[in-house]
């Protein structure tokens, strides 16, 4: 049975909630390591997410993470060229993945264009890898097996757009409607790039925790629909669940259109 709560942290300003979430981060991946000597982190990009991911590699606390063994892979990806810098993964490299000691092997972008023979290709390579990687998870002592298509996702990061999209889910499109596949290809985003890949939400909510990390006045009216209950095709960022837990980590700014009750339970962190 999933047991999901959720829990709001709420930080003063965007570069609190950053160096927050990579705090966060890290303590995650030393713990799984030390239970099962690997971790599987879900990155995302945006302005917020690859902050995040900056403050990870400037942390001296990094060095206590075996980075040799952390798989990383990504909830969505623009359909661009591979150097694109529209592209999250060639931004997380910048940000992070290049300034630490990751074994490339471990590391698994969504096929770019030029890559791929289109955006649909894409998303099924995408899916394909994913199942090459839990076949392999099958074989190693104390598999927990959440979903046969799909490694084991111990952190999986959102960011949440203005509209409420997630990943790229975006609200009353068919890719947030998919049930029964673990990728989808996007077709006309409302936002440029058009063309992306996503892990579906049936996906999304096979890690063990999911985190969203919002920060900004802009993102406020999603993120009170979201804890407000409302649902997920319309707001896609009412749907991520983990299978252990849910946290929403966002700074004031967004926390400024938050339900009265759900305010007053969640305390300012620095």
């Amino acid at each position: 049975m999933r047991h999901s709560p959720k829990g709001v942290s709420i930080h003063p300003d965007f570069d609190a909630l950053a160096a927050a979430v990579a705090a966060r981060l890290i303590t995650k991946l030393i713990d799984v390591q030390n239970r099962r000597g690997e971790a599987t982190v879900v990155l995302t990009g945006g302005s917020l997410g690859i902050a995040t991911l900056a403050a990870v590699a400037s942390s001296p606390a990094r060095t206590a993470v075996d980075w040799q063994r952390v798989n990383f892979w990504w909830g969505d990806e623009r359909f661009v060229p591979a150097d694109d810098p529209q592209r999250n993964a060639r931004q997380a490299q910048e940000a992070m993945l290049g300034l630490l000691p990751v074994d490339p092997a471990r590391v698994h972008p969504v096929p770019a264009a030029g890559e791929a023979a289109d955006v649909d290709a894409a998303a099924l390579d995408y899916a394909r890898a994913l199942s090459d990687a839990a076949a392999e998870e099958e074989l190693a002592p104390g598999f927990d097996e959440a979903d046969p298509r799909l490694p084991r996702f111990d952190v999986l990061l959102l960011g949440v757009g203005p509209d409420a999209h997630v990943a790229s889910l975006f609200p009353e499109t068919a890719g947030a409607r998919t049930v029964g596949a673990t990728t989808v290809a996007v077709h006309n985003a409302p936002k440029p790039p058009p063309e992306r890949v996503s892990l579906t939400m049936e996906a999304i909510n096979t890690a063990d925790e999911v985190w969203l990390a919002v920060a900004g006045e802009d993102k406020a009216g999603a993120v009170g629909l979201a804890l407000a209950g409302a649902g997920p095709v319309q707001v896609p960022a009412a749907g991520p669940s983990g299978r252990s837990r849910t946290r929403w980590l966002i700074d004031q700014a967004a926390a400024s259109q938050l339900p009265e009750r759900l305010f007053e339970q969640h305390q300012l962190e620095g």
